[in-house]
């Protein structure tokens, strides 16, 4: 550590000042990038959007407050359905900039920082919106944040936006992505690298599933009522019976999740599901060490255990359990995963 310390003293500060706004320079590029995929998701987007303007008795006078706002758009749909006020909490300045642009400062306040870290200029608010969801529904997921400003700051009647969140686990066929991927490390020219598989293995695949590839019935996993649930709610183990709707091999399970407004006019919502719309989200691939031969009407049952990472509670670990006795396959396993 002398070294580097001498090293770097006898640098120019110039150079760390240039690395320092390179840092910042590729982090706002990089937020923007995020933001720019998240308002081009259509199926996101246009059914916040539709919540909104569909509903407004809901918001009409009502004081609202926007949960990790991003580019602000959830609170300009709030001002032109004709709230009161909204508090639009955001970690970057472009939002400030954008409130202003449309003319809606005088209804939007924008609050820098953390919500664990914020005054509110008012003591409470009628209703909390947030697009809080990661991929695999909790993974660098702002669900807690929702809570805790829920706690602090909602009304006892108040209206959390979306209220219902649900997890869900399918099987597929995948043979050519595993064998292209994941099997391909086992011999890499003539070498074992097969290390670096039992890692692909660990790591869940964030990526677009074709329907096609579905082999059995989908299952409900878990579902939260963000308006009544504990953040420790989040984690969980749920119990799973995948039936396979004809004969054929199982190389994965998908998770995906789907999310409710149940306090509209009518019951609007999306899926992030394979049979779906594709989103930003994608699908949730959890590769299984074993192939399944599977025949039509026979099941895999388990259960996944999901838990926030214990050093980073951004991050998910994922224990699933399964088994298949069937005619032409018997297999029973554990297996981990990591979100990272």
């Amino acid at each position: 550590s002398q070294t580097l310390r001498t090293m770097t003293d006898s640098m120019p500060p110039s150079k760390f000042e240039d690395a320092d706004e390179t840092i910042k320079e590729a982090a706002a590029a990089s937020n923007m990038e995020e933001d720019s995929e998240m308002l081009k998701d259509v199926v996101r987007t246009k059914t916040y959007q539709n919540v909104i303007y569909k509903n407004k008795f809901l918001f009409k006078d009502k004081i609202v407050l926007d949960v990790g706002a991003g580019t602000g758009i959830l609170s300009l749909f709030c001002a032109k359905a004709g709230a009161k006020h909204i508090e639009c909490s955001q970690m970057a300045d472009m939002a400030q900039e954008i409130v202003k642009a449309n003319g809606f400062s005088n209804v939007i306040t924008v609050l820098k920082g953390k919500v664990e870290e914020i005054d509110l200029p008012v003591p409470q608010v009628d209703i909390i919106i947030s697009e809080w969801m990661g991929y695999f529904l909790l993974y660098e997921n702002m669900l807690n944040t929702v809570l805790y400003a829920r706690d602090k700051w909602l009304v006892s009647n108040g209206i959390v936006l979306p209220d219902i969140a649900s997890l869900h686990l399918t099987a597929i066929e995948d043979s050519e992505y595993k064998e292209d991927k994941i099997e391909f490390w086992k011999n890499v020219y003539g070498f074992d690298m097969s290390c670096i598989r039992k890692q692909s293995m660990m790591e869940p695949l964030v990526d677009t599933v074709d329907q096609k590839q579905i082999v059995t019935n989908c299952q409900l996993l878990k579902n939260m009522n963000i308006s009544k649930m504990t953040s420790g709610d989040a984690s969980f183990t749920a119990p799973f019976k995948l039936v396979a709707e004809r004969d054929d091999y199982i190389h994965a399970l998908v998770a995906y999740f789907d999310v409710s407004f149940s306090v509209c006019h009518k019951m609007t919502g999306f899926s992030t599901g394979p049979r779906s719309k594709n989103t930003h989200w994608k699908q949730t691939v959890l590769y299984l060490e074993d192939v399944l031969t599977i025949c039509q009407g026979e099941s895999v049952v388990g259960t996944m255990t999901v838990t926030q990472n214990k050093k980073n509670p951004r991050d998910i670990d994922i224990t699933l359990k399964y088994s298949l006795n069937g005619r032409r396959c018997n297999v029973s396993r554990t297996q981990e995963y990591k979100m990272r």
